[in-house]
């Protein structure tokens, strides 16, 4: 017990030094690799690179992997390029299994002091993250070498050397093993740095260590799995094909085991079995990469086949603005006008799902307008960009009326979203804090919901197509809308004073109306713009 308790204290402090590790030289490298991963992966190799160059910094394939997904369910990021970044995640990983297998446990406690010096006297903070990470890295191997001193008893009990002996002859069951450890421990690298404790005892040789490393690459999906399991198709595609890259490749190299063992005995230092291990982990993953990179296309074909549905992704980046149109100005502003009308139909949705919502307290709508409302933002940035470089070239009168009327509309839509956004979280709380109305509130809502749809619907129509009749109509509606709006304020405070609605009830009407107004608003200003009032 003794030994099993020296064995979890070892572990512990593994998983507490990588996770310090991996928190100094992301803190070190600076906080803009979602950035980076983002803008540098149009080209599958240079995902495969970049997914390598993150992990390595972050010290976890899986924290790359959660983060890809979130990527591509934001619609930042295609299934292709995500998938050449998981590629790289997997190699990116194995620099920690390289770390351990230098045998630098002789020196733990000079690198520990050194670590913590660096952390507590460096005055500028890349100083201080950096000995963060040796501090981290001195923890992780402290942990190692407490981990190799409390198996180190297993070689004398002769039923579990038999069972671990069983995986050079019966991969599968190491697969297996591997798998389920990972899961358990959810890092790979923590299992990995078990293997080599256990390898460094004599209780496992190459050829049964290598079955558990393919099992860890694996199990190590399960992160992946997680965070897809509710975001959207083309994220769960991504976990899937995270799964499929590991599943196949290793049934690949148990086919050509011995070809594989050769293969890392020959690159490999002899008789140092943590180097092989390490060694056989890196070169897994390189190979299994250069195997699948020649098929990418049609492997993404395959998961979309076994994963069919439609993604349901809006994209954040714009879809109509080219750069290379500046130059002619007619044709950009036609671009533009596209891109704002895109933006506005996806705040009124928001708002149209918002409203709904009122009705049915549908969490799903809630959740889909929160999750949306970022991607207005992100296009109004780019949009406004975009206008921006515009105004430097030569524009007609009309041109620049035009230019001018984009840029205050896409405004508009920008807020259109944040009150689409903030009725949703009204919506939440009413649901949340079981708010109730009463059926003559309820009736006012709904009909003042239907206006403001109207409303804005209206004026967006109008700025699609540039037309002045439907615009003056529009603003008829707005007008209705506020005159209304008015009137259920004063139906309101009578049924507060007459005690026939919760003043808590009351209080979140009010807030509720103050946001469809200003939609009204908005949708008032777009429909002015059109009219070619600013």
């Amino acid at each position: 017990m003794v030994y099993f308790f020296g064995f979890l204290g070892g572990l512990a402090l593994f998983l507490y030094g990588m996770q310090l590790m991996g928190d100094g030289l992301q803190r070190a490298a600076g906080e803009k690799l979602q950035k980076i991963l983002e803008a540098l992966t149009g080209v599958l190799i240079v995902g495969v690179a970049l997914g390598a160059a993150v992990t390595a910094v972050l010290q976890s394939s899986s924290a790359t992997t959660v983060m890809t997904v979130g990527l591509v369910n934001a619609g930042l990021m295609t299934l292709k390029q995500a998938f050449g970044i998981v590629m790289g995640a997997n190699i990116g990983t194995t620099i920690t299994a390289q770390l351990i297998a230098f045998k630098l446990t002789d020196y733990v406690t000079l690198i520990l002091a050194i670590g913590f010096a660096m952390q507590m006297l460096a005055k500028r903070r890349r100083g201080k993250y950096l000995g963060q990470v040796l501090l981290g890295f001195g923890i992780l191997m402290l942990g190692m070498s407490m981990m190799g001193q409390a198996v180190l008893p297993l070689r004398e009990y002769q039923g579990f050397v038999d069972f671990i002996g069983k995986f050079s002859h019966n991969p599968i069951l190491g697969i297996g093993v591997g798998i389920v450890m990972t899961v358990l421990i959810q890092s790979s690298s923590a299992t990995i740095g078990i293997l080599i404790a256990m390898a460094g005892q004599g209780l496992i040789p190459l050829e049964g260590a290598i079955p558990v490393l393919l099992g860890d690459n694996i199990g190590t999906c399960i992160t992946a799995i997680m965070a897809a399991w509710r975001a959207n198709i083309t994220a769960k595609r991504v976990a899937l094909a995270h799964v499929l890259f590991n599943l196949i490749g290793s049934l690949i190299f148990v086919s050509f085991m011995g070809l594989f063992v050769k293969l890392v005995l020959e690159i490999s230092p002899a008789h140092d079995i943590a180097r092989q291990i390490a060694n056989a982990h890196t070169a897994f993953n390189i190979i299994n990469t250069l195997i699948f990179l020649p098929f990418a296309t049609p492997f993404i074909k395959l998961v979309e086949r076994l994963m069919p549905g439609s993604d349901g992704v809006i994209s954040r980046k714009p879809i109509y603005l080219d750069v290379n149109m500046l130059k002619t100005p007619s044709i950009a502003m036609t671009l533009a006008g596209k891109e704002v009308v895109r933006m506005g139909s996806m705040a009124r949705h928001n708002v149209e799902l918002s409203i709904a919502a009122m009705e049915d307290m549908d969490s799903k709508k809630i959740a889909y307008v929160l999750e949306h409302e970022p991607v207005i933002d992100a296009l109004e940035e780019e949009v406004t960009k975009y206008l921006t470089q515009m105004s430097e070239t030569q524009m007609s009168r009309e041109l620049s009326a035009r230019h001018t009327g984009l840029l205050h509309a896409c405004n508009d839509i920008e807020r259109i979203g944040d009150h689409g956004e903030t009725l949703a979280k009204k919506v939440r709380m009413i649901y949340e804090d079981n708010v109730k109305f009463s059926d003559e509130a309820k009736a006012e809502l709904r009909k003042l919901g239907q206006m403001v749809l109207d409303a804005s619907g209206k004026a967006l129509e109008a700025l699609e197509k540039d037309d002045k009749k439907l615009a003056e109509e529009a603003w008829a509606l707005c007008r209705q809308v506020k005159q209304y709006q008015k009137e259920i304020r004063k139906n309101h405070i009578v049924r507060l004073n007459e005690k026939r609605c919760d003043p808590v009830a009351g209080f979140v009407m009010l807030e509720l109306l103050i946001n469809m107004k200003r939609v009204s608003d908005h949708s008032k200003n777009i429909s002015q713009l059109v009219l070619g009032i600013f």
